[in-house]
């Protein structure tokens, strides 16, 4: 069977038995979304952190070779990520970035400017200077996120986990993971609605 078609379980229990070729497959399908999560969730003010908590998460799915069991409603890809999310609040928490408070509702009232991101322009080579500034301005608005928030629209979003995947990940109840996503969204559309005008300005007098 191609390595591409065994599930994560799967390889897991193969390298509980001692099957290293299935810890390396585990490894090389996880390692680059996992340490992009971990970069972008502890932020530029902790990067120097990240090695070490993106190993130590890997280490930590070792140490549990010896007892780890399926569970029922749980991807592996979900118990790896609650792995090494848990050891990043650690670090945030003892850097003094408390995790676990969340800021009052936003009004959408930039919405307009949000809806000027354009939908396709990939194909448009006098547009990619917008792409990078505002690829550049979306990472700065990021990572302006509190941390609890930025965690939740960066497992949603970007690595496509469902918000009941999320609440294990978080160990957080379903309407806070909900509220915690609604408020990132709503910041990162006041952010990058502020930049969105003058950019789009910038590139039509090129």
């Amino acid at each position: 069977m191609s390595d591409i078609l065994i599930s994560d379980d799967i390889l897991m229990r193969q390298f509980c038995v001692g099957d290293s070729k299935a810890f390396h497959i585990l490894y090389a399908r996880h390692e680059k979304p996992l340490y992009r999560y971990l970069r972008r969730v502890l932020g530029t003010g902790l990067v120097a952190q990240v090695d070490e908590v993106f190993q130590d998460a890997w280490m930590r799915l070792v140490d549990a070779r010896e007892s780890w069991q399926p569970r029922d409603g749980v991807a592996f890809k979900t118990w790896l990520y609650t792995l090494a999310h848990h050891r990043a609040v650690d670090v945030l928490r003892k850097s003094g970035r408390e995790f676990s408070v969340d800021e009052g509702w936003l009004d959408d009232e930039n919405e307009t400017l949000w809806q000027l991101w354009p939908a396709s322009i990939a194909d448009q080579p006098e547009q990619q200077a917008f792409w990078r500034k505002a690829g550049q301005q979306l990472l700065h608005c990021l990572d302006g996120l509190p941390a609890p928030q930025r965690a939740a629209f960066l497992l949603h979003h970007e690595d496509g986990l469902s918000l009941n995947e999320m609440t294990q990940v978080l160990s957080a109840e379903f309407e806070t993971v909900k509220s915690r996503l609604r408020y990132a969204l709503s910041k990162l559309r006041l952010c990058m609605g502020a930049h969105l005008q003058p950019i789009f300005e910038t590139d039509n007098t090129v």
